[in-house]
């Protein structure tokens, strides 16, 4: 595992409890050829910001995982290379941890299936900037006539907190004094989401709510439908076809569901927004 010991991989992964023990057991042994070709694709996308997720004919979900760890050393020796602060990498590798643990709420069991979202990370061009994470990658022409050749900000916002306007506003003043100082060849000006959240519904049935303030940020440039985004992040469930037992305790929650409800298909929010000026010292933020 390039030179880092087992302990401190787990640490700079955030993985724990019995997640340890199976990923323990996966690197007793050496690779095998589907974590072999997985590792392959990782190793050729380093450093190049991708914006699709990566895939190796006949790797398997296992063989993904065990990819993720044994490479993670890789992108946190790449993040250093370029003198990103360890605290700053391992803020943002800390998501496999906190996937395989939602993994365990989802599925009741040790698995990824959220992998291919993983490989992003291990392309170095992703961070975690406060509440919200940042992933660098060149303009997408489809929605800004202007950004050819120019670079910017995917905005993807993690599930652990609340979205106060004042924590939104901070990742936003941070992100662009951290790219401005690490990538400073790579001049961002426009943050792009994509999110359910974004979807105007939303919007007009909890206007008042921090999800409803971080949308309205955002210039919105087109909604493609994502039947099952809002139920997947809002209660971690995949299965469309068996809503009854999910509770209704929250506003968030009976209005995800109450859509679907009434026949309503849940859309997928695609915007865009202009990001502050960076401040005149360059102290990165985590």
């Amino acid at each position: 595992m390039r030179g880092i010991a087992q302990d401190e991989l787990f640490r700079l992964l955030d993985i724990h409890g019995e997640d340890t023990l199976a990923c323990a057991a996966m690197l007793a042994s050496p690779p095998g050829k589907g974590t072999r070709r997985a590792l392959a694709v990782l190793e050729a996308r380093l450093g190049t910001f991708p914006t699709e997720s990566a895939s190796a004919e006949g790797s398997t979900e296992t063989d993904w995982i065990e990819a993720l760890l044994r490479f993670a050393p890789a992108v946190n020796g790449h993040h250093l290379s370029l003198g990103i602060p360890p605290e700053s990498s391992a803020a943002i590798l800390a998501d496999v941890g906190l996937n395989l643990r939602i993994n365990r709420r989802v599925h009741g069991r040790f698995g990824l299936d959220t992998w291919a979202w993983l490989t992003l990370h291990m392309a170095g061009n992703i961070f975690r900037i406060g509440r919200l994470q940042f992933h660098l990658v060149r303009g997408n022409t489809a929605d800004h006539s202007d950004a050819n050749d120019h670079w910017m900000l995917g905005v993807h916002i993690p599930e652990d907190g609340g979205l106060s306007p004042a924590l939104v506003d901070a990742s936003f003043n941070h992100a662009r004094e951290f790219f401005d100082r690490y990538f400073a060849d790579k001049a961002v000006a426009v943050a792009s989401c994509d999110s359910w959240m974004l979807d105007p519904y939303l919007a007009r049935k909890l206007p008042d709510s921090n999800i409803a303030a971080f949308a309205r940020r955002f210039s919105l440039d087109r909604c493609s439908d994502a039947p099952s985004d809002a139920v997947y992040f809002t209660f971690r469930h995949r299965d469309m076809k068996n809503l009854a037992g999910l509770p209704r305790e929250t506003s968030l929650q009976r209005v995800v569901l109450e859509r679907i409800d009434d026949g309503g298909v849940w859309q997928l929010g695609h915007g865009h927004l202009m990001l502050p000026p960076s401040p005149g010292n360059h102290t990165a933020a985590t």
